[in-house]
C-alpha cells in the first residue's frame, strides 16, 4: 500500500510543479547542449527527492533499512539543495563541487567508509586507497549522472532499472522507493517531456547509486563488479567520452553533444526510441550479471558488450563529425 501512496504523491507532485513552473515561466533555456527544442519546465526532480526522502524515513521508522545505508542516503539533502539553488540560479561550479565533495566524505563516514574491495588476484585493504576510491566514485556518479540526464526518459529509466535489478539480487525496500518514486515522475518526463529532471533529481540518484554500490560492497566487496556492470551503460559513456575529449583538447567545462545517445538522437533517433535501445542493454547486462557466475568473466563480457555498442554509435554518428 505505501509504494502507492508514494506513486501517487509522486505523480501529483510533478504535476502541481510542472504547472507552477509553466504558469511562472520557470522553463529550462535550449542551449547547444540540449538535446530539446522547445523550453521546459525542469526542476521536476524535487518531487523524486521529496518522496524519496519521505519513504525512506518511513522505513527507517519501521525499522525496515539498515542505519548507516539510511543515514549515509540521507546525507543526499545536501546535494538535492545546492542543485535546485543551481537549477534556479547557476551557482559555481566551484561551489557545487565543493558541497559534493563534503557530502561524498559525509556519505563514505556514514558508511563506515570502504572496507575493502577484490580485484581478483588481490583484495585491495588500504584504507587510504579504498576510501578515496570511494570518495571518487561518489563525486563521479553524482556527476556523470546529471551528464547524461539529456533526453527524455533516459534518466528515470536507468533509475527504474537500477532499482529493479538491486531489488531483485539483494533485497530491499529501498529500492522499491526508489522505483515508485521516479516512476511517478517518468510518466510526466516521457517522451515528449512536459517536464525535466533538472539537476536536483539527476544529482540525487547519481549519488544514491554511488551509496547503494559502497554499502554492498562492504557487505561482499564481489559487489562492486556487480553495481558497477549494472551501471555499466552510464559510466562507459560519460568516462570514455570525457576521456576522448580530454584527448582531442577539448575544454572538458564546455558544453558538447558528444555522449552516446546524443549523437543518436542527431542522426534522427527519437528519445523514445534511443530509451527503449537503453532498456535492452540494460537487461542485457542484469542477464549477464544474473547467469554467469564469475564476476570477472562478467565485467570483462559486459564491457565488450557496450565498447561494441558504442562503436556501432561511433559508425552511425563518428564522434568527431563535430565543430569545436
Amino acid at each position: 500500500m505505501i509504494y502507492i501512496v508514494l506513486f501517487t504523491v509522486s505523480f501529483s507532485l510533478t504535476y502541481l510543479i510542472k504547472n507552477y513552473y509553466r504558469k511562472n515561466t520557470i522553463l529550462a533555456k535550449v542551449n547547444e547542449r540540449s538535446s530539446h527544442t522547445i523550453p521546459t519546465p525542469h526542476g521536476g526532480g524535487i518531487a523524486i527527492a521529496v518522496v524519496w526522502f519521505v519513504g525512506i524515513c518511513y522505513l527507517f521508522y519501521i525499522d525496515n533499512i539498515d542505519s548507516d545505508l539510511y543515514f549515509a542516503l540521507m546525507a543526499g539533502v545536501v546535494v538535492c539543495i545546492v542543485s535546485y539553488l543551481d537549477d534556479m540560479h547557476e551557482l559555481s561550479a566551484k561551489l557545487r563541487i565543493v558541497v559534493q565533495s563534503l557530502t561524498a566524505l559525509g556519505g563514505l563516514y556514514l558508511l563506515g567508509g570502504v572496507e575493502s574491495f577484490d580485484m581478483g588476484l588481490v583484495s585491495i585493504e588500504n584504507q587510504i586507497f579504498t576510501n578515496s576510491f570511494g570518495f571518487l566514485l561518489i563525486v563521479w556518479y553524482i556527476n556523470l549522472y546529471n551528464f547524461l540526464d539529456g533526453i527524455d526518459g533516459y534518466a528515470g529509466s536507468e533509475a527504474i532499472f537500477l532499482g529493479l535489478a538491486g531489488f531483485l539480487l539483494f533485497g530491499g525496500s529501498h529500492f522499491l522507493v526508489l522505483i515508485f518514486a521516479v516512476l511517478g515522475f517518468l510518466y510526466w518526463n516521457w517522451y515528449k517531456a512536459k517536464i525535466f529532471m533538472g539537476d536536483v533529481g539527476s544529482t540525487l540518484l547519481g549519488y544514491n547509486i554511488a551509496v547503494f554500490t559502497i554499502y554492498y560492497t562492504n557487505q561482499e566487496s564481489l559487489n562492486l563488479w556487480i553495481w558497477i556492470v549494472l551501471f555499466g551503460l552510464f559510466w562507459f559513456d560519460a568516462t570514455l567520452t570525457l576521456i576522448r575529449r580530454k584527448l582531442n583538447g577539448e575544454k572538458l567545462s564546455q558544453a558538447h553533444k558528444k555522449h552516446g545517445y546524443q549523437r543518436l538522437t542527431q542522426i534522427g533517433w527519437s528519445h523514445d526510441k534511443v530509451v527503449m535501445w537503453s532498456v535492452l542493454v540494460n537487461i542485457m547486462l542484469f542477464l549477464i550479471v544474473y547467469f554467469v557466475s564469475n564476476i570477472f568473466v562478467v565485467f570483462s563480457i559486459s564491457v565488450l558488450f557496450l565498447y561494441i555498442i558504442y562503436m556501432l554509435i561511433e559508425y552511425k554518428k563518428s564522434f568527431f563529425d563535430f565543430k569545436i
